[in-house]
Formats: structure tokens, C-alpha cells, sequence
């Protein structure tokens, strides 16, 4: 028997109407926060990410998923969202249009990864991206739609994680200190580290193994080589948050794994998912659209696994209850009179047209065991249309909720369904 590649998952119902009310949730919010949504290619040009997120990640040396196509062309599938969007915002002209551009996108994206809790090789990413605002306030309004989106899902007591890395004007002076203090703890850094030590050594912030991040526990900080624009950034977004009441802790080691981030950059964990409880993360990254040949155009966005935020959500106060029933469920004789059965079928049609949602047994069971089905569909109404009521010229609504029963004229089934789901009588 075929199995699906590991790290891929199938999204059966009922678990695939949580992930339709969480993207329709992502998609209201996106919406009250007036951001417009983006689709790309599932897979760009290798270099499009090697040159954006950097050579010397993980994504780009590890985990991405490349290939060559029937032409010898390089092309891998999408890793992460930012990227993609930078390189259409700066081909397809928005550049040029009314600035700042606020996208969101939500869709899959791949990484050759150990799979886990929450993290597959296939994932669904939803992420913000305003390009063309340097402000500060732009900053905090990513994070605050991030913190909305958990508030939202019912995950109290998230923290707040902020810091900032500079520019690379700043940062330059911090890297000549940074790398002689790390230098003379080489022997305790591990072999990646050891690679970055040379290509981006602030990334060793990032690095997990316990070696490295004591080796780092008293290194020089961004924070104290700042030039006085990226102070009066890191100086305003504090201001902002502060004013809003919004409760943040400064995590000066906190760096993220891409290459393009500048000034600020930010985390939302939630402890109740223990050792991996970053859910949503992001930042700045003033320098992507020039790296991609644009004219400098700054901008600041964040991204969250689909699939992390379904974890925590299930944890939180407010497990996701999608409402999975259906308006009617049309019950008919399925052998004997032709006409019966045809006069059932059109009914559930009709009740479609009319915008109801509706179903049927077309296997032709008993009408006893279709009224079980029915009942395990979720059905809040059922239409009952046998020989007699046919002979009559009637259709038996039955409530599956309140148990009440009438007989309504097949001509004003339409209208009597229309407004007992709208509210109508109980």
C-alpha cells in the first residue's frame, strides 16, 4: 500500500473544517488590518533565496527542496514567504504604486527537517509583509496583529520577545568585537557555528546547542554599537508598545535564522507548548528589495505556521469548534416510485439554490436507517418526503434539535426552511 513521503500529513474531516475557520480567521483579521492578499509560484529560482535568506542558514543548507527542471534551470519549492513576495512586489511593479504596499499570504511551503509536533516538511505559512514604511509604528502594528491572532485562538499569557540587530552600518563595528570575543571560544562551538563564525556570526545567537549558547553568554550586544537612527527606531518602538500597554521583554540574543532581517525583530511564544513554543515570529529587513536589484525600499512583516498555531489552539481556552452541520438533510424512498425519488433529488437541489446546504441518501437505504445518517451529519433539519406526503402534495420538516415536527405544502418548503435556519420560529 502507497503511503504518503514523511513529514506530509493528510487533512481529513473533521479536522479539515478547524483548518477552514482558522484560515477564514486569518483571512478577517488580515482584512481588519487592511492587508491584501498575495499568491506566488509554490516554487521560485534557487537563487532567490540563497542570495535573500543566505547561504549560510540552515534553510538554504539543509532543508530546501531543489531541483533541476527538463530545461537544467535550478528552481526549488518555497521555504518560507517573504522572499517570494519581495521578488513580485519588485517585478510585477507595486514598487511604483502607492506606497507603503501591505500584502499577507497564506499557503505551503517546504523544508527537509526532522519532523515534529506541529512542524512538517509540507506546511501551510500564513504572513504579513508592509513594504515601503520605515516607521517605527509600522513595527508595532505587525506585532499587534500578531497578538490579536492569539488572543483571538485563546492563547493568555503570551510573551512577548523583542530586540534589535542594527543595520549594517552599526552592525559592522559589532562584528570586528563580536568575532574577536567568540574567537577565543572556538573550541566550543559546534560545527555549524564554526561555519558561521565566518559567513554571519551573530547568527550563533541562534544556535540551540547548549555549548554554543554558553560560549555566547557575555558577548558584545547590537544593542550598545547602534547608529542614532537605528537608537531612535529601537527607542520609538519601545514607546509605542509602552503606550499601548502591550507588555514585551528586550531579548538581546534574540537574532531569528534569516539573513535579511535589520533593526527589529520580534517572537511570540506561549509557554503551555513547552521547549518549542515560538508561535508566531519576524521582524525588519530594510535591505531585501535592493539585495533583489530594487531601489532601497524598507519593510517589516512576520510569518506563523498554520499547523503550530491548530497545536496551540487545541491547548488554549478556546479549542476551535467549527460549526460542521449541515441546514437539511432531504429524506426520500430510494426504490419504487421513479417520481418520488426524482421529487426528493430536486427538492435537496432547490433547497441549494436557495442558499441552504443540503444532502441525501443516494444509496437507496431505508428511510430509518437514512434518518441515522442524517443524525450523524449534523443535520439541524431533515425533510421527509414519502409516498403519503408526495400523494398530498406535502413535505414533513423535522427539527433534529428541538424535536418539533410539521408538515409544510411542497410549494412553501422553500420559504419555511429559508427562515427557520435564518432564526425563525423554534
Amino acid at each position: 500500500m502507497l503511503r504518503a513521503p514523511r513529514g506530509t500529513k493528510d487533512i481529513l474531516p473533521p479536522e479539515s473544517h478547524k483548518w477552514a475557520y482558522l484560515e477564514s480567521l486569518l483571512r478577517r483579521l488580515s482584512k481588519l488590518y487592511n492587508f491584501e492578499e498575495i499568491r506566488t509560484p509554490i516554487f521560485e529560482y534557487t537563487e532567490l533565496f540563497s542570495r535573500t535568506v543566505g547561504e549560510s542558514t540552515d534553510i538554504v543548507r539543509k532543508e530546501m527542496y531543489t531541483f533541476q527542471d527538463k530545461g537544467g534551470r535550478d528552481l526549488t519549492l518555497r521555504p518560507e514567504g517573504t522572499a517570494p513576495v519581495a521578488r513580485a512586489f519588485l517585478e510585477r511593479g507595486l514598487a511604483q504604486g502607492a506606497l507603503p504596499k501591505k500584502l499577507f499570504y497564506l499557503g505551503p511551503m517546504f523544508r527537509y527537517e526532522k519532523p515534529q509536533a506541529g512542524r512538517y516538511r509540507e506546511f501551510v505559512q500564513y504572513g504579513v509583509e508592509i513594504l515601503g514604511s520605515p516607521s517605527a509604528y509600522s513595527d508595532v502594528e505587525v506585532i499587534l496583529l500578531a497578538v490579536r491572532i492569539a488572543e483571538e485562538l485563546g492563547l493568555t499569557g503570551t510573551v512577548l520577545y523583542i530586540n534589535t540587530i542594527g543595520c549594517p552600518k552599526c552592525r559592522q563595528a559589532h562584528r570586528e568585537d563580536f568575532v574577536k570575543h567568540i574567537s577565543s571560544r572556538a573550541k566550543q562551538l559546534c560545527k555549524d557555528c564554526l561555519e558561521r563564525l565566518e559567513t554571519n556570526p551573530m547568527r550563533i545567537l541562534d544556535c540551540k546547542n547548549p555549548a554554543c549558547r554558553e560560549a555566547v553568554a557575555d558577548v558584545p550586544l547590537v544593542k550598545d554599537y547602534l547608529c542614532d537612527d537605528c537608537q531612535e527606531h529601537w527607542d520609538t518602538l519601545q514607546q509605542l508598545l509602552e503606550s499601548l500597554g502591550l507588555e514585551y521583554t528586550v531579548d538581546p540574543t534574540l537574532v531569528r535564522g534569516l539573513d535579511y532581517y535589520t533593526k527589529t525583530v520580534f517572537e511570540l511564544k506561549w509557554p503551555p507548548l513547552g521547549a518549542q513554543d515560538a508561535i508566531i515570529g519576524g521582524g525588519r529587513y530594510d535591505g531585501l528589495i535592493e539585495e533583489l536589484g530594487g531601489k532601497p525600499c524598507p519593510g517589516v512583516g512576520f510569518a506563523v505556521g498554520v499547523e503550530r498555531l491548530l497545536l496551540a489552539a487545541e491547548k488554549g481556552q478556546k479549542p476551535l469548534n467549527p460549526d460542521v452541520s449541515i441546514d437539511c438533510f432531504v429524506v426520500f424512498p430510494g426504490g419504487g416510485d421513479r417520481r418520488l425519488a426524482q421529487a426528493g433529488f430536486k427538492l435537496v437541489n432547490d433547497l441549494r439554490g436557495s442558499g441552504l446546504s443540503s444532502d441525501f441518501d443516494p444509496l437507496g437505504r431505508s428511510m430509518k436507517a437514512q434518518m441515522k445518517h442524517a443524525d450523524r451529519l449534523n443535520a439541524r433539519y431533515v425533510a421527509i418526503l414519502g409516498e403519503a406526503e408526495f400523494e398530498q402534495g406535502l413535505v414533513t420538516i423535522r427539527s433534529m434539535e428541538h424535536g418539533w415536527q410539521k408538515q409544510v405544502s411542497a410549494g412553501q418548503v422553500l420559504d419555511f426552511m429559508k427562515e427557520e435556519v435564518s432564526g425563525g420560529s423554534k
